[in-house]
């Protein structure tokens, strides 16, 4: 199977051109106007194209290859995703081309546009919302995309996750049932999962009559900082006595934090993580989290998206739900 390639009719598209008007700038630039001709040579320039037919048959003799965008290679919630998603790619013969955006958005953008002129045959991104004109290049794109970590349908994606929104109520939910009113909500990137999380246990705490509160960083999480929200939400918010976090890795800062004080968890002060990572497991107590599918979210979104480049009937959006874990800190 040739693998797909940035065409003429993609630059048109991107550059607001008809594909005759592509072709007319490669042969004859000269009688292009001028601000069609940049137009069209920046677009060119952007997705490295290159017009040599040596060089296009080189590519398409290549194993075929997927582009995997990621926010961080420090963080096992995308190693795992990574490895559903090699666990399908290399039974298929695909090889994978991942490179990362450290959760800035213009990063993204340009990394998009990087994977999209290196010949892929579909694309794999961990984010539902991009820049406008990444946004642009990805609809006049001729390969499927697929896009995990949440379920919001979008129009030619393929979409496989889960609900962030109600992962976050349900558990935000038990942390109220097991009788704690002072919960506090602790972010980190405040990116669109972690908004969406923040909406969720925000909708929970405004059902039980209860002011949400939150402390987001707008950082990478880790462990070293949940300690310090921590120290943070106590002078801001003396009767706390809950806290949800948007990861395990902040989860665990607070709990060590809340050992290092003698503040008994969970009688004193309830802890949740999110997505259920190993480290969270080997803490004593174990933390209570929402345990989220990740190798399976890349397993299934390769199979669908090798399915599609195939050109065989396929689903394109998929809830692999989640499940919420009590450990031993709620």
């Amino acid at each position: 199977m040739k693998a797909q390639r940035v065409t003429l009719q993609d630059i048109a598209q991107l550059a607001g051109v008809t594909k005759m008007t592509v072709s007319r700038y490669l042969r004859t630039p000269d009688k292009v106007a001028p601000e069609t001709a940049q137009r069209i040579a920046q677009v060119m320039e952007e997705v490295n194209y290159n017009a040599d037919p040596e060089n296009r048959i080189f590519a398409a003799a290549k194993n075929p290859r997927l582009g995997i965008l990621v926010p961080s290679f420090n963080n096992q919630i995308f190693s795992d995703l990574l490895a559903g998603i090699e666990s399908v790619t290399s039974v298929h013969g695909y090889e994978t081309l991942v490179v990362n955006y450290d959760y800035n958005k213009d990063r993204e953008e340009e990394q998009i546009i990087h994977l999209l002129s290196c010949h892929i045959a579909g694309l794999i991104l961990t984010e539902s919302v991009h820049t406008l004109r990444a946004d642009k290049y990805l609809n006049a794109a001729e390969i499927p995309v697929a896009q995990l970590m949440d379920i919001e349908p979008q129009a030619n994606r393929i979409t496989v996750g889960f609900d962030n929104f109600q992962a976050a109520f349900d558990m935000t939910s038990t942390l109220l049932a097991s009788g704690k009113k002072q919960i506090v909500y602790f972010g980190s990137m405040s990116d669109v999962r972690d908004q969406k999380r923040y909406l969720g246990y925000a909708q929970a705490m405004e059902n039980a009559g209860l002011p949400p509160r939150n402390i987001s960083p707008n950082t990478v999480s880790s462990v070293s900082i949940g300690a310090g929200m921590l120290s943070l939400a106590r002078q801001l918010y003396p009767q706390t006595d809950g806290i949800f976090c948007t990861n395990d890795d902040i989860a665990v800062g607070v709990l060590q934090e809340c050992l290092r004080l003698q503040i008994p968890v969970p009688e004193r002060m309830a802890i949740s993580g999110f997505h259920g990572l190993d480290i969270g497991l080997v803490t004593t107590p174990p933390l209570a989290s929402v345990i989220t599918p990740r190798f399976e979210m890349g397993q299934v979104a390769t199979e669908i998206l090798i399915k599609k480049i195939n050109k065989i009937s396929t689903i394109g959006h998929v809830d692999l739900h989640y499940r919420l874990s009590l450990g031993g800190t709620l």
